[in-house]
């Protein structure tokens, strides 16, 4: 494990006590109400792309990625805020035949536009999931590894996003987040931010590896524990 127990120490700061009801729901998706809101802004979505796929490819980004996530063929795995299918293409030549891959995103444009790739590359291995600011919307129990590439700071809902994608994980099942150490509003999540987030609705972080090639950092978490209830989830401070 790199880095974990450093990270852990430096985090305690970070943690608030929440007390449900919140004060002001009102602008604010009914079905996150029951889960504190986020003490942080969220970068608003203004391209489905990172960069360009052949630029990340001359850096070899996504065979670099997968291969500190540890993902293996047959693996199931989720790619969240798939957007034009960059990794979901590279997901499913790495998994193969025998594992599949679910590309999801929040924004119907989007699932269709990459419904067209999936066609036409032939990536039988591979379907589609619209889901919710506040729910990935993935079946229980079914992924080695979710991805979340250069999206975590467009989520709206973390704390709910996050507790309602915990039970699709399989056992030794992980949750890997590729984003920017930097301000929400310049489109990264401090990492400091993003453990304390993960680690509110019972994950721990597993090892962090420095990827600036692809951005910023890759970081793995699995479940920890028990969630805790919703009304008892303690919000962290945007540092």
């Amino acid at each position: 494990m790199k880095r974990a127990a450093v990270v852990l120490l430096a985090l305690l700061p970070l943690l608030n006590g929440c007390d449900a009801p919140w004060d002001d729901d009102s602008d604010r998706t009914e079905t996150a109400r029951d889960f504190p809101p986020a003490d942080r802004p969220v970068a608003p979505t203004v391209s489905t792309k990172w960069s360009t796929e052949e630029a990340r490819d001359r850096v070899n980004e996504a065979d670099d990625v997968m291969d500190s996530a540890d993902v293996r063929p047959n693996m199931t795995v989720a790619d969240i805020g798939a957007g034009d299918g960059y990794y979901t293409v590279r997901l499913a030549q790495r998994v193969g035949a025998g594992g599949r891959v679910l590309a999801q995103d929040i924004i119907p444009e989007v699932i269709e536009r990459l419904a067209d790739r999936v066609a036409r590359e032939r990536l039988d291995n591979v379907s589609l999931k619209l889901g919710a600011v506040d729910d990935p919307r993935l079946p229980a129990a079914s992924f080695d590894r979710v991805f979340m590439v250069h999206m975590y700071h467009e989520i709206g809902e973390p704390y709910a996003f996050l507790w309602r994608l915990r039970p699709a994980l399989r056992k030794g099942g992980q949750v890997i987040v590729v984003d920017g150490d930097r301000p929400i509003a310049q489109h990264g999540t401090p990492f400091r931010l993003l453990v304390c987030e993960f680690e509110a609705v019972g994950y721990k972080l597993v090892s962090y590896d420095d990827k600036q090639h692809a951005g910023g950092y890759l970081a793995r978490f699995a479940p920890e524990g028990k969630r805790p209830r919703p009304d008892a989830i303690k919000v962290c401070d945007n540092p």
